[in-house]
């Protein structure tokens, strides 16, 4: 009996707190509000609150999801988690998740590919489907809460990201679902932004802190501006040609959500119309590994989501630089 994996159902969950561009103005004491709009897309964003972490977020977009696709979590049988702002170093925040939807039958652990991860974590939990005989539901999810690592003194940064989760519940069908995926590393901007604090290469001792601060999210080399409008096209045509299409045969595209004027131009260059593509950075800011997921839980929402037969592909990029991109064939309805 074929094994297709398929996406059941969505969820996605942002913080209470709304930070807008005026707010931002008012904190760091010059404008950057139309500058925002006019060259990201970016209105206003989302903050955790000082209690709570990014497995809170995950599991409350998790169980919008559970309902969603009416099961329960101890139906779950593999979490996946692409997180690189997690609850702690050690141990995973999967597991803490898993404890926390009540997910006891399932096994869990994190996967940290930045901003690309939740697309690489989609194509893991795929795979595990069609491999695993007795595996019936994964939860493939995404959790960022760089709000937590932001420089104040960094106008670059601190505009930008934003907190919220978003995930998938992957079942298996006999019909249309996965079709694969295409991935790209770039390992020498690896120094070019991240965290890079805190961790084996630059522990946060006390001497540390004291001469570069808390661990915090940096620009530390200058990174191509037209990146993601180089490499995406690429990306999407090396897939699509695998499977004989073209981008007109596509429905829907959801990207990583860090500029509007970048999905603009990407679509621009594929020849394909903005309707095909949907965006949440405008409310939400950047929430990293999630966006793509949160950009596709929005448009079901809207009633703008993939119908079944529908093609969709997801698009991500994220440090390192590690990009991915994924095929598949709606076919839940």
């Amino acid at each position: 009996m074929l094994r297709i994996p398929q996406i059941l159902a969505t969820g996605s969950y942002v913080p209470e707190q709304v930070v807008t561009n005026a707010d931002l103005e008012a904190r760091l004491g010059e404008p950057v509000d139309q500058w925002l709009q006019d060259n990201v897309g970016i209105k206003e964003r989302r903050f955790m609150a000082a209690g709570q972490t990014t497995s809170d977020l995950v599991t409350a977009a998790a169980n919008r999801a559970l309902q969603d696709a009416n099961i329960s979590a101890t139906d779950l049988d593999l979490i996946i988690l692409s997180t690189d702002t997690p609850d702690f170093v050690s141990p995973a925040t999967a597991v803490v998740v898993q404890d926390k939807l009540g997910a006891v039958n399932a096994n869990a652990f994190d996967i940290n590919s930045a901003c690309a991860g939740w697309v690489r974590a989609l194509d893991q939990g795929a795979r595990y489907l069609m491999t695993e005989p007795n595996m019936r539901y994964v939860l493939v999810a995404g959790g960022y809460g760089m709000s937590r690592y932001l420089d104040w003194q960094d106008k670059h940064t601190a505009t930008i990201f934003a907190d919220g989760a978003g995930v998938a519940i992957l079942g298996v069908g006999q019909a249309a679902g996965y079709m694969g995926s295409e991935f790209k590393t770039i390992g020498k901007y690896h120094k070019v932004l991240g965290i890079y604090g805190g961790a084996a290469s630059n522990p946060a001792t006390p001497d540390y802190v004291a001469t570069h601060g808390a661990p915090h999210l940096q620009f530390v080399e200058r990174f191509p501006k037209e990146f993601n409008t180089e490499h995406w096209p690429k990306l999407i045509h090396a897939l699509l040609e695998r499977h004989a299409m073209d981008a007109d045969d596509i429905d829907h595209y959801y990207f990583t959500q860090v500029n509007l004027r970048g999905i603009e131009m990407v679509m621009d260059i594929i020849n394909q119309p903005m309707r095909k593509t949907h965006y949440v950075m405008d409310k939400w800011g950047y929430t990293g590994s999630p966006c793509v997921v949160m950009a596709l839980d929005d448009a079901l929402t809207q009633g703008k989501g993939p119908r079944p037969g529908d093609k969709v592909m997801f698009v991500a990029s994220g440090g390192g630089v590690s990009m991915a991109a994924s095929l598949w064939i709606w076919g839940h309805g």
